[in-house]
C-alpha cells in the first residue's frame, strides 16, 4: 500500500509519542519531528506506510538512546491478555466452529496497536468482533488452505496480540512457523514477546530479518524471503502486514482490523472493520468466498 498524504500528520503523531515515551527532552522532541519531516520531504514514491515508521522509530531510538521505549506496554499487553487466556480457549472449546471462532479471536487481538491509538479495551474489542459482520470474509479459502497444505507461515503484528494468536495456532492442525521482527520497533513483537505469549510451546520462531514494521521484503533478509516464497499459505496479522505486501503476489490471508481511516479506504471498507482478506493467489480456483 503507497502512502496518502492522510498518513502524514500520523506519521508526526507516532515521532512525538515515540520521543516522550523514550524520555526526550522538549528540545530533543522538537529536533526529532524536525527530522521526521526532513525524512517525509525525501520519502521515494514506492515507500510503504511501515518503511516511513521504521525510519522514524529507530531515529528515535538513536537520538534518545532508548533501545526499546515500549518495552514496559509491550510486557503489560502481554500481561493483560495472558490474563484473558483461558476464557479465550473456552470461547474455542464451547465454539460449534471451532477455526471461526478462532480466526475471530485472533483478529481481536490486533487492537493492540500502539501506532494507532495510546489505549484499548479487550474485553470490549473481543465481543465486538466475535459479533461483527465483516464486509470482506475470506473464512472459506483459508479454510480450504488450511486443508490442502502441510504447514503455514504466520506473520505476526503486535505484543499482546501474540497470545491471540496462540489460539488461532493451537486450534489449527499443522505445523505453524512464527515470524516475528528482529528488533525493537513501536510495539511490534519481537522473539522476547512472542516467548513471553507462550508462542514457543505452539510455534517455530523465526524474524523477519529486519526492525520494520509489517514485512516489507525488500528490507527482510535473504532467508526470511526465502521461507516468505515458498510457502503455500501465508497468515498476516494487522495493518502494517497489509500496507506491506496487499500488492505482493502470493497466497495470503490477511486478518485485521482496518482501524486507521486510510488503511479501511485503501481496502475499501468503513474505518473500523473486521477483514478476512485472502490474496487472488489464495484463492486460486476454489469457489467465491462467503
Amino acid at each position: 500500500m503507497r502512502i496518502y498524504l492522510d498518513c502524514w500528520p500520523c506519521f508526526l503523531r507516532q515521532a512525538l509519542s515515540a520521543a516522550r515515551r523514550a524520555g526526550a527532552s522538549a528540545e530533543l522532541q522538537r529536533a526529532i519531528l524536525e527530522e521526521t519531516m526532513t525524512a517525509l520531504r525525501e520519502l521515494g514514491g514506492d515507500a510503504t506506510p511501515p518503511e516511513m515508521g521504521e525510519r522514524i522509530h529507530r531515529l528515535v531510538r538513536e537520538r534518545a538512546r532508548a533501545p526499546d521505549p515500549y518495552l514496559e506496554v509491550k510486557r503489560e499487553a502481554t500481561r493483560q491478555a495472558l490474563a484473558l487466556l483461558p476464557t479465550l480457549r473456552q470461547r474455542v472449546e464451547a465454539s460449534d466452529d471451532p477455526l471461526h471462532t478462532a480466526v475471530r479471536i485472533a483478529i481481536a487481538g490486533n487492537i493492540i496497536d500502539h501506532g494507532v491509538a495510546e489505549t484499548f479495551d479487550l474485553e470490549d474489542t473481543l465481543g465486538r468482533v466475535l459479533d461483527a459482520t465483516p464486509p470482506i470474509n475470506d473464512l472459506a479459502a483459508l479454510r480450504g488452505a488450511l486443508e490442502r497444505v502441510d504447514e503455514v507461515l504466520y506473520l505476526a503484528d503486535n505484543a499482546g496480540e501474540t497470545v491471540f494468536d496462540r489460539v488461532l495456532i493451537e486450534t489449527l492442525s499443522i505445523p505453524v512457523t512464527y515470524a516475528v521482527k528482529a528488533g525493537p520497533v513501536l510495539n511490534d513483537a519481537t522473539r522476547e514477546d512472542a516467548i513471553a505469549a507462550g508462542l514457543d510451546q505452539v510455534a517455530d520462531i523465526i524474524d523477519t530479518g529486519c526492525d520494520a514494521m509489517g514485512a516489507p521484503l525488500r528490507l527482510c533478509s535473504p532467508a526470511f524471503r526465502e521461507r516468505f516464497n515458498r510457502a503455500r499459505l501465508i497468515i498476516a496479522k494487522g495493518q502494517a502486514n497489509y500496507e506491506t505486501l496487499s500488492g505482493v503476489d502470493a497466497p495470503i490471508c490477511f486478518l485485521l482490523q482496518a482501524k486507521c481511516s486510510v488503511i479501511a479506504g485503501d481496502i475499501g471498507v468503513p474505518t473500523g472493520s473486521v477483514i478476512i482478506q485472502a490474496t487472488n493467489a489464495l484463492r486460486g480456483a476454489q469457489e467465491p468466498f462467503v
